[in-house]
């Protein structure tokens, strides 16, 4: 049987020397495998932390140098035909070489190397080096190769196959890394093996239907193949290289999104078999689903939908970036733990962005145990892309090996070509900087759609984010395919989401900074401030701290000090992002999309996300939560007037009574009306228009509506919080413990509380808080519960800057 021993102990790495290469390093530094250059030098203590102050600055040198990783293991001689050196991952260009004789060269970070290694072994110690060329001395060399292509961001990352945010994007630093980011195993074996498994995973009727296309190295002649699936066995003889073995399982259990159903896994089980004797096996949890992308005509477009198990999905998502620059730190537990963080925000579809990588493999088993939705994304970010040269193979090479390795996973349900490059063929005037250079049309538009129709035909394909379908439509176009709405956060107020309705919207965003104990933690300017050196520095989008400020015109006042700007941007956020969705929510089922940038941070940065860098939730969290809510109702305008609208995302239909108050911020009630029973069907939304004696106000600064219907609430304001008159905050606290490290906060509003948010991280770091942006009127009462090992004390809790609302920005 094919045998695998773990090669990853032992290692050390040496700097060959490059532009600022520090002084004094030592010779040999312990390496870890998996792993970084940057993470083996901080944890040597030769460098600083290069996510704290202005260390990424002084830190570059690392990824302009050259590296040697090398270890030395036992190896003695027991007679197999076959031996393998594997590796999972190489970062980026490396040369290998095995007691003195070189094996193999790469330049590909998103795919697997194995090269034969028997004759270069050796009965007792062998050495084995790794030497990783700098990527921004091989991006050099490749930018005269092939001539300029447009790209948004500094790096050559649009010339080779490695991270495009690793060279810096607009909210990550440049910490070029290298390194064996993956794990480095020596393979053994005779006779065959298993080289590579593809189950095409469907629904035939009510059946489980697994189509295996089995390949096998070496000599299958007079074997045979034993695959199982969900209590079902078949066996095949095979004489050659390739087979197919078919499995039929009656009436599974269907996989479905978190809020829809269960996620019942099975185990796929494939031997290869001499006899009675087992040569090598596969196995790969799956689930039962089918999957489809409605992309039909009407009377408005064409539609944007995706279908699972033949039922519409409205796609509450996230973009999702790598969870850290150095990318052997994020274990499956912190997969998992990102991915809980997704699902408690409601968040039903993680995409997984062209810019980063193609994650591990515990990060979709993750989302199939969750059943979060992934859409992936093909590795092409912002640029133009060269067809010439190497990179053809490359890009083919790492696609197909990519698309087998992830078609079981039932989360995956769309392949998508780039982020934004057809966009920037369209717009961004490359046409004429290109001048007739390939810019990547031929990857995107025939490559990758013809590799998936090969290799994944129970999967959609989708050319490009944004794009419409067809080259002769403006890619970003609402009215057809996805969209990106950008120019509301760059150029104008989030009030203009609601200038158009996006038949599917997978990019908007908004920014803010990290939560206080994130930004403290990795910034220690002294005063700090928005525009102190490390605070600056880690605010990575241009004019990003001018775009925060002008997002509030209109809104909010213009803060006038450190405690506030930070609360106000965040409040900022929620608020925009809330509207946007809400306002593309209610247009179900015209729009059957919204993924939001973005979830998560690599870094501690001023970004979009919801999650900061260090894995603490932002306001934006909790916004999420109640806009992504599967029950979710918000008052909107149409027409003329305001209209409730109820939208159900679950499968019973959502009926009963809605109640519309227009009250005066002292809680007095000056109109109240109810409609007795408004009934959204399954998977859709439900209008309800607010008649004019309710919906007009007699004092649009003192007065609001509320909508209610069950357990759920809307508000609606006739102004913007600078034009309110909203009164000075009070409440009556109390604070219980109720248990070793869990508080109950209990607030009792004497005046109206608008967006209440308590920070706990102020007082602990690791403290949690249940809710944020809470609304109470007086005489209503709010219950948080609090996770913080610490002795809390009600006086600070109910203090600012701990304690916030929207009525502190507008009374200073």
């Amino acid at each position: 049987m094919r045998q695998i021993r773990s090669l990853n102990s032992g290692w050390s790495q040496t700097c060959l020397g490059g532009p600022g290469m520090r002084p004094g390093l030592p010779e040999s530094i312990p390496a870890t495998v998996p792993g970084t250059m940057h993470t083996d030098l901080l944890a040597a203590g030769l460098i600083p932390d290069p996510y704290l102050d202005l260390n990424e600055i002084t830190l570059d040198w690392i990824g302009r140098c050259d590296w040697r990783y090398e270890t030395c293991f036992e190896w003695s001689d027991a007679g197999d035909e076959h031996v393998d050196l594997v590796f999972a991952g190489l970062d980026t260009f490396a040369t290998i070489t095995l007691n003195g004789a070189e094996i193999g060269r790469t330049a590909n970070m998103n795919r697997s190397y194995r090269f034969a290694s028997r004759d270069q072994l050796r009965d007792g110690m062998n050495h084995l080096v790794v030497s990783f060329g700098s990527a921004w001395k091989r991006g050099a060399a490749l930018e005269s190769q092939y001539e300029p292509r447009p790209n948004n961001y500094p790096g050559p990352a649009n010339l080779m196959r490695k991270m495009a945010c690793n060279f810096g994007w607009d909210w990550g630093p440049s910490l070029v890394t290298a390194g064996l980011w993956q794990s480095v195993t020596l393979e053994s074996w005779s006779s065959a093996r298993l080289s590579r498994v593809r189950p095409e995973i469907t629904l035939d009727g009510a059946d489980g239907l697994v189509r295996l296309h089995v390949e096998i190295d070496g000599e299958p002649a007079g074997l045979t193949l034993r695959a199982s699936v969900a209590g079902v066995t078949e066996t095949l003889p095979i004489a050659t290289g390739a087979a197919l073995i078919e499995l039929r399982t009656r009436s599974p259990q269907l996989w479905w999104p978190h809020h829809l159903g269960g996620q019942p896994l099975y185990v796929l089980s494939v031997e290869l078999l001499d006899g009675d004797v087992v040569v090598d096996t596969w196995s790969r949890d799956i689930g039962f689903r089918s999957v489809r992308l409605d992309t039909s005509a009407d009377d408005h477009g064409s539609a944007f939908t995706l279908v699972v198990n033949d039922t519409p999905i409205y796609v509450c998502g996230a973009n999702w970036i790598p969870d850290d620059c150095f990318l052997p730190r994020v274990t499956p537990e912190r997969y998992a733990e990102r991915i809980a963080q997704a699902k408690g925000a409601n968040i039903n579809l993680l995409r997984v962005w062209g810019g980063g990588i193609y994650e591990t493999e515990a990060f979709y088993e993750a989302c199939s145990r969750a059943g979060m939705l992934v859409w992936q994304d093909f590795l092409f970010a912002c640029a133009a892309y060269p067809e010439e040269g190497d990179l053809p193979a490359e890009i083919e090479a790492e696609a197909c090996e990519n698309i087998v390795r992830l078609m079981p996973h039932p989360s995956l349900v769309l392949w998508n070509g780039n982020n934004e490059n057809i966009w920037g063929w369209f717009d961004w005037g490359w046409q004429g900087a290109l001048e007739g250079r390939t810019w990547g049309a031929a990857y995107y538009l025939d490559l990758l759609p013809r590799l998936v129709a090969q290799l994944d035909p129970t999967r959609p394909y989708w050319a490009g984010s944004p794009y419409s379908g067809s080259m002769d439509i403006h890619p970003n176009d609402p009215a057809h395919g996805c969209t990106h709405l950008w120019d509301v956060w760059n150029d104008v107020g989030y009030e203009h989401y609601a200038d158009s309705v996006p038949r599917f919207c997978s990019e908007f965003g908004w920014q803010a900074p990290p939560t206080w104990a994130t930004l403290t933690e990795a910034v220690h300017d002294d005063p700090l401030t928005p525009t102190s050196p490390g605070v600056w520095h880690h605010q990575k989008a241009t004019s990003g701290n001018d775009k925060l400020l002008r997002g509030l015109q209109g809104h909010l006042p213009q803060p006038q000090s450190m405690d506030d700007w930070h609360f106000a941007t965040q409040l900022n956020q929620a608020r925009a992002i809330a509207f946007g969705i809400a306002h593309m929510r209610s247009h179900r089922p015209l729009n059957m999309g919204a993924i939001v940038w973005q979830l998560n941070d690599c870094w501690p940065v001023n970004s979009w996300s919801a999650i900061d860098g260090y894995g603490r939730r932002k306001p934006l969290w909790y916004a999420l939560r109640n806009v992504f809510a599967t029950h979710f109702l918000s008052i909107q305008p149409r027409g003329s007037g305001l209209s409730a609208i109820a939208v159900n995302d679950r499968t019973l239909f959502w009926r009963g009574p809605v109640t519309v108050k227009r009250i005066r911020f002292d809680g007095t009630v000056m109109a109240e009306w109810t409609h007795w029973r408004l009934c959204a069907d399954r998977l859709s939304a439900a209008e309800l228009s607010i008649p004019d004696d309710i919906a007009t106000p007699g004092d649009i600064r003192s007065e609001m509506l509320v909508a209610t219907m069950h357990d759920t609430t809307a508000f609606h304001y006739f102004a913007e919080d600078i034009d309110l008159d909203l009164p000075v905050p009070a409440a009556e606290c109390t604070l219980d413990r109720i248990g070793p490290v869990d508080w109950q906060l209990t607030v009792r509003a004497t005046t109206l509380l608008k967006d209440l948010s308590i920070f706990v991280d102020r007082l602990d770091p690791v403290a949690e808080i249940s809710d944020m942006l809470v609304t109470l009127f007086p005489g209503q009462e709010h219950v948080f519960t609090i996770t913080s090992a610490l002795d809390l004390g009600l006086d600070d809790l109910r203090q600012p800057p701990v304690f916030r609302t929207a009525n502190d920005l507008v009374n200073r």
